[in-house]
């Protein structure tokens, strides 16, 4: 323990140092019942560093409910949300030399900053406080004025940047390239006779540049809007003493001069300067200085650098154990974090897996592309310019080249991508759900496992005592309060209530102290809130803590599992309350009261003596210890939380020593280990969530395991996993760690013809097992092997430590990890989790650590895994979409143009017009897909496996759509041309140059309407493929686009009418056809289209049909 410093002396005792100075007309919770009866204290609050680990709440704390944002989210810092580093050290070393770079500009700038070297009496005297009333709401008025909102300045908006990345963000830059080299072939390239259409060409590129350019900057300015509304979201609320009421304010309204109370888990919304530190405090400055170890916190400066003191609390930093006060001294860009936020540059992030997978696809298409154009500039140079000097000439090889670049890249999938995930995160944030960036959504498809805390996530957090025991005797807290009424001769009920009272860190809110019992607002945790209420059911708990005063704490931790609380007596009367007779008698002036609390197989095996329903002490036996053994397990079977209480009398303890001491801590924790008296249990109900056993249900279909992980008692974890669903088999079949075997066990040959049926059968009902964190540590690989291959898995009394093993020993085994937690022993395997779940009424380490908040409930989850599939999903529709007339049908004219001679039976010009208006518009309505029905009937994406782009989809998208509408449109045109007496055989092998007879200008306008044609049966059958491409397994019917809420997605029609203004634009409008060498066409050509989309239509309904009919045959193997 930190040595402990004060300032001058004051003639106050040593155990009144602890508490907040009294107010009028308020209650403390400790003190002597003088000053409570004068409702005065010491206006000289005695500056030192009280030994007391401070309850959680009892100094006053920053509401569990509440969360804070310090800084914008536009604003990046190179460690900012770093979080606590516990045992995972992820920080990188450049980011490390940023910071310490930072951190000395910083210094510089903090050098003349003498706060933390000024006495507390100086500081109160400059920012014109008081530590009894805090500032008056005239004061935080001024200073409000003064020094305004306490929030960061926003960074500067770099608007050249911005506006660039927007104009040559995605493919922009390969459009304005590709406009610039077709405005050479026009001029001067097309001289003497410069083509018009090379000019329209150049003109619709320059277009498609500036719309994208907009419709990019739309999205950032909708997405930024999204993104600033989710942030919104969280409260931002802390805890201040002001007008001499300790109040709740938002952490912008933060002035220098309020009081803060701080406790553990909770973010500084400013820099502090500490006036009042548990023994206890520990603050993690890695989001400031990437070192992952605590310091301490102090009263006294220990350092004259202002960066390095410890009694300085920096805005930013987390509490990760005990409790503070403090006076605000520096807020929004004053602070440490706002001067570093102002000094560093915006750090690059690194790519998503999804951004990797689209840049693998784009790597893919533009190889393609670049192979192919390099084809046709070596057959051009090699070949064609010796051998057919007037097939094509220089301008017509550029504005091939660029037809190939553009047709080839899908200038909809960027518009797509921004468009799903804005879309994504919008239901998200409908349905409370936080996601903190792109890779949680991608994430979220491919989680595989989800371990899943107990208290405040799978239950309601709202628990209260339904039973406590004394000795044999078991009763309700009805019962109880009637025994204590009634039978005067023993004070064992008084003697579990004083304790419950005593030994807790909750406190009830003087608002509500009018209101029903039950109805009246605690501060302090779950566990502390139940065995209050029970206490405060059998007598005032307010009496009590007069009678006591408190000398030390040691708050309640996840690796103790106890809580403990040393008390002196303030008054005569309270010894019969809490004590047996005989030890009540034996009570001398300087003894002292050690109470304990916490989980009952840690603390029974320390006791020696316990409490008779005659409320004497007598000797633990064996037999009695058999029999609260068997309370407690009957008790946790039933899903009960059980809580044991015990004491112990340290004879001359006060006088002994001194709370200020270092060896206090230690000799407290020593005294605490032997010898106590147990006074009785506390059964304790927390009642699952409503929502949770369908949640299970619905995920388990889907192909999720989910565990418990907690650090309950084993048997009140498994009745409440039974009850939420997550243990589906009887206690009998629930296995143990005696069912893993230390050696390795060969798995079950099964054959590949097997069928899932077949499959399920032999493996029998769902395999379930129970463990305990001691249990773990025993595990080796073959039984970590073994566990990993569980269906229901409830993890007991786990430490945090052991939650990270229990992370990393499934993604050792390629599974997906979400995990989900609140408090600060979750951090470490909430960061270390592939995905990172906190509830919104979590610490705020736990919030800071994770990747997605529920801000609702666990329930919230099932919708989050659904978008995160069907982000996945509609991206590859997206692309399926656009591959086969986008880049195959378009690719052959020119190919076949190059190679065979063959005009080009699709312009340039028609070519762009798809890819950069009718397809984009219909691939980016495929972003508004709703969720097939079978999405959370699909086991989990494999991130290995399931690539975006993979050989399946492109022979989907390539052999079975593209060469269906190459061949169509190949035919369509050509026969056309056999109609009106252009022969093929005439064309083939041309290289530009007719038989006799034909009249080239005749030919020209029939090919100018061929490829009308080719460009009318594209757009059309597009429309059918926008249908099919809707769903991967679901029939049309299944999953129909119109008439059903749950499915449709009109947004498909304003697209096919989009597509289909745009083809009488380009094609009817008069002297704009022949400007681009388009043509109007017969209406039959219209029809014709239709027939061949519904064909494609129906075979791949056919297709989808088989695969659901066999889903292991070939089809469905080959299926995207």
């Amino acid at each position: 323990m930190a040595d402990k410093v004060a300032f001058e002396s004051s003639p106050q005792k040593d155990d009144d140092v602890f508490q907040p100075l009294p107010r009028q007309g308020t209650r403390i919770r400790f003190g002597s019942v003088g000053d409570e009866e004068a409702g005065r204290r010491d206006t000289n609050l005695r500056l030192s560093r009280t030994a007391s680990n401070m309850s959680s709440t009892s100094i006053g704390s920053i509401n569990s409910r509440r969360r804070r944002n310090s800084i914008d989210p536009a604003t990046a810092l190179p460690i900012t949300y770093r979080t606590v580093s516990f045992a995972i050290e992820e920080t990188k070393e450049k980011e490390r030399v940023e910071a310490v770079r930072a951190k000395k500009d910083a210094a510089a700038e903090l050098g003349d900053l003498e706060w933390h070297t000024l006495s507390i009496n100086e500081i109160e005297t400059r920012l014109s406080t008081s530590l009894i009333q805090g500032l008056s709401k005239e004061q935080v008025e001024l200073k409000q004025k003064e020094f305004g909102k306490n929030t960061p300045s926003k960074p500067p908006s770099d608007l050249f940047s911005r506006v660039m990345g927007y104009m040559f963000g995605g493919f922009g830059s390969v459009l304005l390239i590709g406009g610039i080299l077709v405005t050479i072939t026009y001029k001067p390239l097309g001289n003497p006779n410069p083509q018009i259409a090379n000019l329209a060409l150049a003109i619709v590129l320059y277009v498609v540049f500036v719309i994208q350019a907009l419709f990019n900057g739309w999205q950032d300015w909708s997405s930024s809007r999204t993104m600033a509304s989710i942030s919104g979201m969280l409260p931002d609320d802390c805890s201040v003493l002001r007008d001499g009421h300790r109040v709740e304010a938002n952490a912008v309204d933060l002035v220098p001069g309020d009081i803060l109370y701080i406790k553990f888990g909770n973010k500084l919304p400013a820099d502090v300067r500490f006036i009042e530190v548990s023994s206890d405090a520990k603050f993690d400055r890695s989001i400031l200085t990437g070192e992952s170890q605590p310091v301490p916190g102090a009263i006294d400066y220990t350092d004259k650098n202002y960066l390095e003191t410890n009694n300085i609390g920096m805005q930013g930093t987390h509490c990760i154990s005990g409790t503070a006060i403090g006076i605000t001294v520096s807020t929004g860009d004053s602070t440490v974090f706002g001067k570093i936020a102002r000094l560093t540059s915006t750090p690059k992030t690194g790519m998503t897996p999804l951004q990797k997978e689209i840049l693998r696809f784009i790597i893919i298409i533009c190889s393609l592309m670049i192979f192919f154009n390099i084809v046709v500039i070596v057959c051009w140079g090699a070949w064609l310019r010796k051998s057919h000097p007037n097939w094509i000439n220089v301008a017509g090889l550029i504005v091939d080249v660029v037809t190939v670049a553009v047709a080839f890249i899908p200038e909809g999938l960027p518009i797509a991508l921004t468009a799903s995930l804005t879309i994504t995160a919008n239901i998200m944030k409908s349905n409370q759900v936080l996601c903190k960036s792109l890779k949680t959504v991608e994430t979220l498809g491919a989680v595989s496992v989800i371990c899943s805390d107990k208290t405040g996530t799978l239950t309601k957090n709202q628990m209260f005592a339904t039973e406590c025991s004394i000795a044999t005797l078991k009763m309700t807290p009805q019962e109880a309060r009637d025994m204590m009424v009634k039978d005067e001769k023993t004070n064992a009920v008084s003697q579990l209530r004083a304790c419950a009272g005593l030994c807790n860190a909750g406190e009830f809110d003087a608002a509500t102290v009018d209101l029903p019992l039950d109805q009246r607002k605690i501060a302090g945790d779950a566990t502390d809130q139940a065995v209050l209420r029970f206490s405060e059911s059998l007598g005032p708990v307010h009496e009590l803590q007069l009678l006591w005063k408190k000398t030390f704490e040691l708050a309640f931790n996840s690796k103790n599992k106890f809580m403990i609380r040393t008390l002196a007596s303030a008054e005569p009367a309270g010894l019969k309350l809490v004590l047996a007779p005989s030890e009540a008698e034996a009570w001398k002036a300087d003894d002292l009261l050690l109470t304990i609390k916490g989980a009952p197989d840690i603390i029974i095996e320390r006791c020696t003596l316990y409490v008779g329903e005659d409320g004497e002490v007598h000797p633990l036996d064996t037999a009695m210890k058999t029999v609260i053994e068997d309370i407690k397990n009957q008790w946790s079977s039933q899903g009960k939380r059980v809580i044991l209480l015990a004491r112990k009398v340290l004879p001359g303890h006060q006088s002994m020593h001194v709370p200020e001491h270092n060896t206090f801590e230690t000799e407290i924790t020593t005294q605490a280990q032997n010898d106590l008296t147990l006074i009785g249990l506390v059964g304790i109900v927390d009642p699952p969530r409503a929502e949770i056993p369908d949640v299970v249900r619905i995920l388990r279909r889907a192909g999720i395991r989910i565990f418990m992980v907690t650090g309950d008692f084993k048997l009140t974890a498994q009745a409440i996993a039974k009850e939420c669903g997550i243990i589906t088999n009887p206690p009998d079949l629930v296995h143990d760690i005696s069912m893993l075997s230390r050696d390795p066990v060969a798995p079950k040959e099964i054959s590949s013809n097997i069928t899932e049926k077949e499959l399920e059968g032999l493996g029998g009902p769902a395999t379930s097992i129970t463990l305990s964190g001691p249990e773990l540590i025993t595990l080796n690989d073959c039984q970590w092997d073994q566990l990993c291959g569980y269906d229901e898995i409830v993890f007991a009394r786990t430490t945090p430590e052991q939650k990270l093993r229990i992370v990393k020993e499934f993604q050792k085994r390629e599974n997906i990890v979400g995990m989900t937690g609140d408090g600060v022993n979750d951090a470490p395997s909430l960061k270390a989790a592939d995905i990172g779940i906190a509830l919104g009424s979590g610490s705020d380490i736990a919030i800071e650590a994770s990747d997605m908040v529920l801000l609702d409930s666990f329930g919230a989850i099932v919708e989050a895994v659904k978008y995160g599939r069907v982000v996945f999903d509609n991206l590859k529709k997206t692309i399926i979409y656009l591959l086969p007339a986008g880049t195959f049908s378009e690719f052959w004219p020119i190919i076949t143009s190059v190679i065979l001679g063959l005009p080009q039976i699709l312009s340039s010009f028609l070519m762009i017009m798809i890819c950069c208006l009718t397809d984009c518009a219909a691939a980016t309505v495929l972003a508004y897909e709703k969720p097939e029905a079978d999405v959370l009937l699909r086991k989990p994406r494999n991130i290995k496996n399931d690539k975006l782009v993979d050989w399946k989809l492109l022979f989907h998208a390539y052999i079975f759509l593209g060469l269906q509408e190459s061949i169509c449109s190949f035919a369509m045109s050509y026969w056309y041309c056999q109609r009106r007496g252009v022969h093929f055989s005439a064309l083939w092998l041309g290289y530009g140059e007719y038989p006799a007879g034909y009249d080239v200008i005749y030919v020209n306008k029939v090919l100018a309407e061929a490829s009308s044609i080719y460009f009318v049966n594209l757009v059309i059958m597009q429309w059918f493929n926008l249908m099919a491409t809707r769903t991967r397994r679901l029939s049309i019917f299944q999953q129909p686009p119109i008439f059903n809420k749950a499915t449709q997605n009109l947004a498909l029609f304003p697209a096919i009418l989009f597509a289909l203004v745009v083809i009488f634009i380009f094609l009817y409008i008069p002297g704009l056809d022949r400007a681009i060498n388009s043509s109007k066409i017969p209406v039959e050509y219209f029809f014709f289209p239709v027939a061949f989309g519904l064909w494609l239509l129906f075979t791949d309904e056919v297709r989808k049909w088989w695969c659901r009919r066999w889903p292991k045959g070939m089809v469905a193997r080959i299926a995207w």
